[in-house]
């Protein structure tokens, strides 16, 4: 294993301060210090969707998203920061005592991660423990349902507007993205280490109806977004009158799935300006729109 050194100049912090100057950065059978594995491999997504999961752990990335996870009161593993961003989250690393910080240059710290770091500032965290569904939907107003949702960025991005338009949480189908995945967190700015959220269990046949009847049974009106036969606009009643609202999204491409639009109590749809000639918007672009006109409703606000 390789000798790490401390900082001179950062003697003042409580942590252990170690520089990259001369530490095997080198991945997987071709060596490597352990003590660096929670930073390796950082663009094989299946790989960490994986790994992080199994070892309960994620990671934050950029000092805002830090930040908010130290907030949250989430534990830190360690640190490892460009030595230009040391200065910046002094106070935030100074709070963690007992989290190593790994310092090093832009080169190093790519040559580790793989590519290059967001505003050279990232964190390796203790997952907290997943919601259940119920803690989830006991009191909420406005839910939304991510049914197959599979992109990090649109997750991430969803999940930041959610938090910004007053949604009350996050209700994910077993196949969704997992929200506390690196790129998830990154574009969420964090949103997703408050936001409450949890994975609503299908039936066997992987159908909707018993998660449904969940919802029905509290009061909760389940409303698919897609294009259909029977869609109506957001701002109709009774869509606009539901006092307790979960509002359905699909994947880019396959939409919201069957199981799901027959499960729903309502299909809504935005209307689309005919002389563009687009029948749909993104799905993070369509949340944004709904989630707006959702928090309109009576009551609400």
């Amino acid at each position: 294993m390789s000798d790490l050194s401390a900082t001179p100049s950062a003697d003042s912090l409580p942590n252990p301060v170690i520089r990259l100057d001369g530490v095997d950065l080198r991945h997987g059978a071709a060596g490597g210090d352990p003590r660096l594995d929670d930073h390796r491999s950082l663009t094989d997504a299946q790989l960490r969707r994986r790994r992080d999961a199994e070892q309960g752990m994620y990671l934050a990335e950029s000092p805002l998203v830090v930040r908010r996870a130290v907030a949250a009161g989430h534990r830190v593993r360690s640190f490892l920061l460009a030595e230009e961003r040391l200065e910046d989250l002094a106070d935030v690393v100074a709070a963690c005592p007992e989290a190593p910080v790994f310092l090093g240059g832009e080169d190093q710290l790519r040559s580790l991660t793989g590519f290059r770091m967001h505003r050279g500032a990232m964190a390796a965290m203790e997952r907290p423990r997943e919601a259940a569904a119920d803690e989830v939907v006991d009191g909420a107003r406005t839910l939304l349902v991510l049914d197959g949702l599979t992109d990090h960025v649109n997750l991430g991005a969803i999940t930041r507007t959610a938090a910004a338009l007053g949604v009350d949480g996050l209700l994910l189908s077993p196949g969704c993205a997992d929200p506390l995945y690196r790129r998830s967190v990154r574009v969420s700015m964090g949103a997703v280490l408050t936001m409450p959220w949890a994975r609503m269990p299908r039936d066997a046949d992987g159908g909707w109806a018993t998660a449904a009847a969940r919802l029905r049974a509290v009061g909760i009106t389940l409303v698919a977004l897609e294009l259909s036969e029977t869609s109506r606009s957001l701002t109709d009643a009774p869509v606009a009158a539901a006092e307790r609202l979960a509002l359905v999204l699909g994947a880019e491409g396959p939409g919201v799935s069957a199981s799901a639009l027959a499960a729903a109590d309502h299909h809504a749809s935005i209307p689309m300006a005919e002389a563009a000639g687009l029948d749909s918007l993104n799905v993070a672009a369509a949340a944004a729109v709904a989630c707006w006109e959702l928090g309109r409703r009576p009551g609400l606000g």
